[in-house]
């Protein structure tokens, strides 16, 4: 059983490793479902993990139909992954009909060799999920991160049980959103998944002795200045023991 951990963070970044996980999964702005993180935030990361470093490509967050300013802002932030050295590199483009973008698609992907590539959630906002299933596997995908169409995995796992059994030998079919302690048993026992992915989420309060308390949080979430998201080991370490009992 593969373990992707999803951070936001440097010390997210640590945590999972700590935790045991197999790879994450770096990203900025968990509020919009993840975006590309800074230049300095993947070089850190790559230089103090050793484990698979993948780079969220995402320029913005909203919808997956990208313009061309856009488009050329994904190449590049590819290109200085690869300079950094990380092991792969996870996006998905949609054309305005619901379809996967193969075209662009895989033209990502050929720059992005020889880095690994997975398709993320956009996958689940396509129209047909076994033509998605099909695009991905023609433009050159090695993963697709699904909760099955649902919010959350484990309301999706039938749907990725038959993923699984189409793709099998072709692409990896990874779950995610919503696999946790409670939920990771359920999930890999319908889907006959060997890769899940979680946040394995912790916060931390900050260390700031100081408060004004007339601003708690400069972001929409009231409080976010003063607590502080990282992940638990313990989670990661529970996760693959529980998915592997299955």
């Amino acid at each position: 059983m593969k373990i992707e951990i999803v951070v936001y963070n440097i010390d997210s970044a640590l945590k999972a490793q700590e935790g045991g996980a197999d790879r994450i999964e770096l990203c900025d702005s968990p509020g919009d479902g993840g975006t590309t993180p800074s230049y300095g935030t993947i070089e850190v990361v790559r230089q103090h993990v050793s484990i698979d470093v993948f780079v969220m490509i995402r320029p913005r967050g909203g919808d997956f139909h990208y313009n061309s300013y856009e488009y050329h802002a994904m190449k590049r932030d590819i290109s200085q992954c690869q300079k950094l050295s990380v092991d792969g590199v996870v996006f998905g483009i949609l054309n305005p009909d619901g379809t996967i973008d193969k075209k662009r698609c895989r033209e990502l992907i050929e720059k992005a060799r020889p880095l690994k590539v997975t398709c993320h959630r956009a996958f689940d906002m396509t129209r047909d999920p076994f033509q998605a299933l099909e695009d991905c596997i023609e433009a050159g995908f090695d993963r697709i991160l699904t909760s099955g169409q649902q919010p959350k995995a484990w309301q999706g796992a039938d749907l990725i049980g038959e993923l699984v059994k189409r793709a099998v030998g072709r692409i990896a079919i990874m779950p995610g959103s919503g696999v946790n302690e409670e939920t990771v048993q359920d999930i890999v026992r319908k889907s006959g998944a060997q890769e899940i992915h979680s946040a394995a989420v912790a916060y931390t309060s900050s260390a700031m002795e100081y408060r004004n308390e007339a601003i708690a949080g400069m972001g929409s979430e009231e409080g976010s200045e003063f607590k502080l998201r990282t992940v638990d080991p313990k989670i990661v370490r529970n996760l693959r023991t529980l998915a592997e009992k299955v």
